[in-house]
């Protein structure tokens, strides 16, 4: 029997060639979108091959395709009070911390990169002292509107890059359609042109910050554990977070309902980790004293499934990790993590 041989020219190789581009990128397409321009998409040469990852983005754990400096981050406050309902930009975050505040209502230190463009972020609210020892880990800028005596003290003494909208409120703005104190507003855009008045003058702080491990989503097996909640003291502020199959995300709930930001989209995470650290009441008015160095217990979730471990965090510079009962640290998806901060194990239920 002859054997059959196929013959291939050149523009027959242009044909398979572009074929293969043009599903790479349709594939790319359908994957489940991080806004604010941090998921990569599939990229290739002028001359048709594939470019090869070259590592993973510092903050995100995306494949990045070219070598890149530590971005430059800046950490938002952002409340979370009823009549700030929908707030603006949160989805856009790559790391949201959520924490209590006064009288059991939680509010958000939100993270950006200078390589993402976010029109509108918001409302932005006043400094607590924990969070601004999770943002200078990221040696972030830390944006916010006044603050506690103890924050406002901890700032004065050096070590954090600050903006403060009532000595700098040019690089803010207040929305006519809510009423103050909910209604303080700033953009990527904005905190960019800050720190680059600070590069130029000479006293922009090094970026020195560390990053964590990341993986790659798993979409193999059933999920464990599809419903995460989590209970402040206020029943407002109780937060679900709901597994999606067809995402391989969670989606976020408050009170019940979808949580939704400013144009309608439903907050999502790669990543959710709660971890449990000492919180203390301090005064009459409810504010808080929150344990952020050492270490305690941890969960995090992640592909659907539910992993105990404990968190460190060495030093207020020292990055804020995440170990298994082994001592090795865990990997997180690449994408988009928030951290829930807790005061007693009872306060996470899971199904």
């Amino acid at each position: 029997m002859k054997k059959l041989k196929l013959k291939f020219n050149t523009r027959t190789y242009y044909a398979i060639g572009a074929i293969a581009i043009a599903i790479a990128f349709l594939f790319a397409a359908l994957l489940p979108g991080l806004s604010g321009k941090i998921r990569p998409v599939f990229t290739s040469s002028k001359d048709g091959s594939d470019k090869v990852s070259v590592g993973r983005h510092p903050l995100t754990g995306f494949p990045i395709y070219e070598q890149m400096e530590l971005p430059q981050v800046f950490g938002v406050m952002i409340d979370n009070h009823v009549d700030t309902w929908p707030q603006a930009g949160i989805d856009k975050a790559f790391l949201v911390i959520e924490a209590p505040v006064e009288a059991g209502i939680s509010r958000f230190l939100a993270f950006y990169s200078n390589d993402q463009d976010v029109d509108k972020i918001g409302p932005v609210r006043s400094a607590r002292p924990y969070f601004l020892d999770w943002n200078n880990e990221l040696d972030g800028l830390y944006v916010h509107v006044g603050g506690s005596d103890s924050a406002l003290d901890q700032i004065s003494s050096g070590g954090t890059f600050d903006l403060n909208q009532y000595w700098l409120d040019s690089y803010f703005w207040r929305a006519l359609n809510r009423y103050a104190p909910h209604n303080v507003y700033t953009s990527a855009k904005l905190l960019k042109r800050y720190v680059g008045t600070k590069e130029q003058a000479g006293v922009a702080p090094k970026r020195l910050y560390d990053t964590w491990k990341f993986k790659d989503t798993d979409l193999s097996g059933e999920p464990e554990v599809k419903n995460i909640s989590v209970t402040f003291d206020v029943p407002s502020y109780v937060t679900q977070w709901n597994f999606d199959l067809e995402s391989y995300r969670y989606l976020r709930s408050q009170s019940g309902s979808v949580h939704l930001v400013e144009g309608g989209t439903q907050i999502s995470s790669d990543n959710i980790v709660v971890i449990v650290t000492d919180v203390e009441i301090l005064d009459s008015i409810g504010r808080r004293s929150i344990r952020t160095i050492g270490e305690g217990k941890a969960f995090l979730f992640r592909d659907g499934k539910q992993f105990e471990g404990i968190w460190k965090k060495e030093s207020e510079s020292n990055r804020l990790r995440f170990y298994d009962s082994n001592g090795n640290e865990f990997e997180l998806n690449a994408g988009v993590t928030w951290i829930e901060v807790i005061s007693d194990e009872s306060e996470l239920k899971t199904k």
